[in-house]
């Protein structure tokens, strides 16, 4: 079983930055795709970005060009940084890796993390 770590949540005022960390422990061959998504009270749980093995980066129209999702393949660690936050950013952030456990295997697996808070004030 893979366990992912997060870390980087907080309280910041808008127009603020913080950046989220997601590291992924366990039995992994390789990582094919990491992704951060959220969820904010009244809200369904949203692609906020993801990024492949080949370092191909897909973000939510409502964080382009706020938000940059980077990965360090030797640390299995996904990084979230957030700029100029806004209000409506508040939301539960939840870690997401795609992965397969050995080379035999031509499937994957998906692990979800517990999630940090970011809240955004005014």
């Amino acid at each position: 079983q893979v366990q992912l770590v997060e870390s980087g949540g907080g309280l910041v005022q808008a127009g603020g930055s913080l950046r989220l960390s997601c590291a992924a422990s366990g039995s992994i061959f390789r990582i094919n795709t990491m992704g951060w998504y959220r969820q904010a009270p009244g809200n369904q749980r949203e692609l906020v970005a993801s990024i492949t093995s080949g370092t191909n980066t897909d973000y939510a129209e409502s964080v382009k060009g706020r938000f940059t999702i980077s990965r360090d393949n030797a640390k299995n660690t996904v990084y979230l940084q957030m700029n100029s936050l806004k209000p409506e950013d508040t939301a539960v952030y939840v870690c997401k890796v795609v992965y397969i456990r050995s080379p035999s295997q031509s499937y994957t697996y998906g692990v979800w993390g517990q999630g940090t808070q970011v809240t955004v004030s005014s």
